[in-house]
């Protein structure tokens, strides 16, 4: 599922790069302060590791929210992009059992190339790599404390706009985060969960 919804963000972007032309100039570019808003899911990858010395098997479930973007290009073709979020709410089962959960920002920053940017290309593809944060908040557990440290790790990015007009555009973009958490259950380590999901997000973007 993951690597279906890469490859056909990235299959989208090429083919229309490739065989999509413009008669109109959209002077896309340098100097451009940009936000795109939408809805994102986030997908954990599908196994998430072990915790309690290897006895228990965690599983976080995906979630969709509001998200949006805030971005400026330095260049043509080089630009900085802040993503931010609503919280999202994950259920985490253990052992198959659905007893877990917690809220998670993942606010994350990433520096983008933009390999048609000064063109009058209607359609823009990028690409970033840059570094991403995440906030957990509000763990549950029946009958015990629950506690998931925050997170640092490493963020890659793709995604194209769809030009409509000056100012605004149609977009489709895709992060993979790096997000390992250390957990506490009354206190007492009890191991790392791995989520490193993909994260989807489909919108509109508004240039100013």
């Amino acid at each position: 599922m993951r690597k279906n919804a890469l490859s056909s963000l990235l299959v989208a972007g090429i083919a229309a790069a490739a065989f999509t032309t413009s008669t109109q100039a959209f002077a896309y570019g340098a100097g451009d302060f940009f936000t795109r808003v939408g809805v994102a899911k986030v997908e954990p990858k599908s196994d998430n590791g072990t915790i309690a010395d290897g006895a228990i098997e965690v599983d976080v479930q995906d979630d969709s929210a509001f998200a949006f973007t805030l971005g400026y290009r330095f260049t043509d073709k080089l630009g900085i992009e802040l993503l931010a979020a609503e919280p999202f709410d994950h259920d985490i089962e253990l052992n198959g059992a659905n007893v877990a959960a917690t809220d998670h920002l993942p606010p994350t920053l990433t520096v983008q190339y933009y390999p048609l940017g000064g063109t009058d290309a209607r359609v823009q593809p990028y690409a970033g790599i840059g570094v991403n944060y995440t906030m957990f908040s509000d763990e549950e557990i029946e009958g015990a404390d629950l506690e998931l440290d925050d997170s640092w790790g490493a963020a890659g990015q793709v995604g194209v706009d769809l030009l409509i007009d000056d100012n605004w555009a149609l977009n489709a973009a895709a992060w993979y985060l790096d997000i390992d958490t250390d957990a506490s259950l009354n206190g007492n380590d009890i191991g790392e969960v791995e989520i490193d999901p993909v994260v989807v997000m489909a919108g509109i973007s508004y240039r100013f």
